[in-house]
């Protein structure tokens, strides 16, 4: 059955061109069909809209007032869809787009300059955060995470990038405690945790020589929400950690952290773009999201 706004819509374009024929014909539905949907409605109205002759369709009086009174809310209700149909389809509007601190320190700038010159008309509202929010329930139009493979079934994502991980230490630490030979001597090494490493104090590392693998139980002191500060205690002599490379560029740079175990790959964890469950992605969204991957093929070192 039909619903009281699809009703009304065929009752006021009957009225417009006082013609069942007519009005069939240019909302591309059968004639019996709108004859059915404005008895329906004089049928829930109680009253009698049209009469109907066989030469021609005229108002009632009754039928005359409702028309004055609905075509305001059909009106309002025609903009309201061209509005959210030009939001969907154009770039421009506000887009609020979660990002991981860290990630977005290092590339947003550059990302984010192109796309406000590109499209000044677009709004942006990003916001730096580690925590993994819900995009849906927090109201965000998109989200980009570094994580491990997606498994929440209520998003839809796309994958950007691989973000290698690496083990590192301190030239301090790794003199005081001894390098690690192997993951066996990992554990009680991993003293600084990431709180949201989905894993938890539990993870697998492969052998890029033989492929074989072998589980690694840290035995975290400290965790915290924030890569950042993970790498600057690890720097201070405070323990070894994974970190995706990027994220330590300018502690390798300086030497303050170093890489060991070189032929152990920890779990892969990707640059991801996150999604409400759109049944197409609004414009603006794919815009922010070409953008980000135009700019990290471009710079292929960024994530390495």
């Amino acid at each position: 059955m039909a619903g009281q706004i699809e009703r009304i819509r065929v009752f006021a374009k009957v009225a417009e061109h006082k013609s069942f024929a007519e009005a069939a014909r240019q909302l591309g539905i059968t004639r019996s069909i709108a004859t059915r949907y404005v008895g329906e409605l004089e049928a829930l109205l109680g009253v009698q809209l049209l009469v109907r002759t066989t030469r021609k369709v005229s108002l009632t009086v009754a039928g005359q007032i409702y028309l004055e009174r609905t075509q305001p809310l059909l009106g309002e209700l025609d903009r309201a869809d061209e509005l959210v149909r030009q939001q969907h389809e154009t770039l421009q509007g506000k887009l609020r787009v979660s990002v991981p601190f860290s990630l977005g320190q290092r590339i947003l700038p550059q990302i984010l300059s192109r796309l406000m010159m590109t499209y000044p008309d677009l709004e942006l509202d990003i916001e730096l955060s580690d925590e993994f929010v819900d995009i849906v329930k927090d109201g965000f139009d998109m989200s980009l995470r570094i994580s491990g493979p997606p498994s929440d079934v209520s998003t839809i994502w796309r994958k950007i990038a691989v973000v290698p991980r690496i083990f590192v230490g301190s030239p301090a630490y790794l003199r005081n405690y001894g390098e690690p030979q192997g993951p066996s001597e990992l554990g009680r090494r991993m003293r600084l945790g990431y709180s949201h490493f989905a894993s938890g104090h539990q993870f697998q590392v492969t052998s890029l020589i033989d492929g074989s693998v072998e589980t690694v139980t840290s035995e975290h002191n400290f965790i915290c929400n924030n890569g950042d500060l993970i790498a600057d205690l690890a720097a201070a002599g405070h323990g070894i950690i994974a970190i995706p490379k990027f994220m330590i560029l300018n502690h390798l740079e300086e030497g303050s952290l170093v890489e060991i175990l070189h032929d152990w790959q920890s779990p892969e964890i990707w640059m991801t773009a996150y999604y409400p469950p759109y049944e197409k992605l609004p414009a603006k969204v794919e815009a922010f999201t070409s953008f980000v991957e135009d700019y990290v093929k471009a710079n292929p070192t960024l994530l390495t």
